[in-house]
């Protein structure tokens, strides 16, 4: 039997507020465990929590960048569960009023454009960290609390189950970081757990209208976690149902090591959660104007990034979707953009030197020493002939790791491209008269050897001769003899 696969993804969103949403506890990352908390984030008797204003922002802002109604009226509830990652036995969140609803993000796969919906977007507190004795949690034998996270401010993205396959999710996540990052509201940096996803997925046969049993694989911190887990959930449901078994509605958690979901739980429904309003916090009120406010607040998102690098600089689409997938390196773009013309030659430099450089150190673009207008005064030295393009590599690979000028790096390498006539032709007859087989080769009508010949002048100028004088000269050396 052939079989569809439906995929709907939760992603929390970490917001990059300075206070935690209900008390004034710093959000930083990282710290001794247990030291960023207080009597309200901790829930003891007799405290209070008091909504960030600056979360509500933030919230509302994600939500009209996915192209949300906004509510005019929600409140915060009380979801009931006992886990040690929350002290209070309850979490503070959104069920049935959420700040954001209805919304969309659109995609390109390999099968052509797709809009996946956006059920709901919520506000709430994220809780405590548990830090497990073993290598996961069912091989772990105790954990350890760490409440410092608890607390601090997440929105929760409830997708619709519009997703067909790993291409579509990682297209809806890459799509979805990326806005997250335009707006400003979260640094979504997965490997800090400021974005976290949850992946629901179950397979129908083809044709079936209802949904199968599904499956929730919770916490998933990379965007390769999540794909691996895709293509292993498929396969592991595809065969408990081939071989005449039924999928069980459970939580897993994913062994990134063994590269397999493990049964974790039994997966709770909403009324399991008890959910009611919280009686501390006041209804929320959101006014037309405040929305409107917020809108125009918006940056220039990716798609419209996107579109105007395509139509007004001329990138061909995929040069302008690798860039605009980041806003670190979109704004990089606009930098160099500013102080150069040519689009497609910062496109590629961005797209083979510089990311090639940041992935081999496994480091973000922010901590890139380079400044744009620094590769933007590079690339000029390339088109004014003061230094070819293999120099160019070369004193950018000195530029990332010092941060240092190219005219600095130049002039301390002694790497001024030599095009003086005078001086290469020297080099040019040196080279004919010590390879004499290359010219007969040449004069028989073989074409490479003028490639060879080229290369022995580049090595005798140390890669420093200007390469169009050298053909220029060369030519006329060989065609006179």
């Amino acid at each position: 039997m052939d079989y569809e696969v439906v995929i709907g993804c939760e992603v929390h969103v970490e917001l990059k507020t300075k206070t935690k949403i209900f008390c004034n506890c710093p959000t930083e990352f990282g710290g001794e465990p247990n030291t960023h908390v207080c009597p309200v984030c901790l829930g003891l008797p007799g405290t209070l929590p008091v909504l960030n204003k600056k979360v509500l922002e933030y919230a509302i802002k994600a939500g009209l960048a996915m192209n949300c109604e906004i509510a005019h009226f929600s409140k915060f509830d009380r979801k009931n569960y006992f886990y040690p990652d929350l002290t209070k036995a309850y979490q503070i969140s959104q069920f049935d009023l959420p700040i954001c609803k209805n919304g969309y993000i659109d995609i390109e796969t390999s099968q052509g454009a797709k809009r996946i919906g956006i059920t709901r977007i919520h506000m709430e507190e994220d809780a405590g960290k548990l830090v497990h004795q073993g290598a996961t949690i069912t091989t772990s034998d105790g954990s350890l609390a760490d409440y410092n996270r608890a607390g601090v401010p997440l929105i929760e993205i409830v997708s619709e189950p519009d997703m067909r396959g790993a291409e579509d999710v990682m297209a809806f996540l890459t799509n979805l970081k990326a806005i997250i990052e335009y707006t400003g509201v979260s640094d979504a940096r997965m490997e800090q757990g400021s974005l976290r996803c949850d992946v629901n997925l179950s397979l129908r046969p083809v044709g079936q209208k209802e949904f199968g049993t599904r499956a929730e694989i919770k916490n998933l911190n990379s965007f390769r976690a999540v794909e691996r887990v895709v293509k292993y959930e498929i396969e592991r449901q595809t065969d408990i149902l081939e071989n005449g078994g039924k999928v069980v509605q459970e939580t897993r958690t994913w062994d990134d090591g063994k590269g397999i979901t493990l049964s974790l739980r039994s997966k709770e429904d909403s009324d399991e959660y008890r959910y009611f309003p919280d009686p501390d916090l006041t209804p929320i009120i959101v006014t037309d104007e405040y929305i409107e406010e917020l809108r125009a607040s918006l940056p220039e998102l990716p798609q419209v990034k996107r579109r105007r690098m395509i139509e007004e600089d001329g990138l061909p689409e995929y040069d302008a979707g690798v860039i605009t997938a980041s806003k670190a390196l979109a704004d990089f773009y606009d930098g160099v953009r500013a102080h150069y013309d040519d689009a497609k030659k910062i496109s590629n430099w961005i797209m083979v030197e510089l990311l090639a450089k940041v992935n081999a150190e496994g480091i973000e673009l922010s901590d890139v020493k380079i400044q744009p207008e620094q590769m933007a005064a590079l690339l000029k030295l390339v088109d004014s002939g003061d230094i070819s393009g293999k120099i160019a590599k070369k004193v950018f690979a000195e530029m990332f790791a010092t941060g240092k000028d190219a005219e600095v790096i130049i002039k301390e390498q002694g790497l001024v491209q030599i095009s003086d006539e005078g001086a290469l032709k020297e080099m040019v007859s040196a080279v004919v008269e010590a390879n004499p087989k290359s010219v007969e080769d040449y004069k028989a009508g073989k074409k490479k050897a003028m490639g060879f010949l080229v290369g022995q002048i580049m090595k005798a100028s140390k890669g420093q001769a200007n390469p169009t004088v050298i053909n220029k000269l060369l030519t006329e050396k060989l065609d006179s003899m």
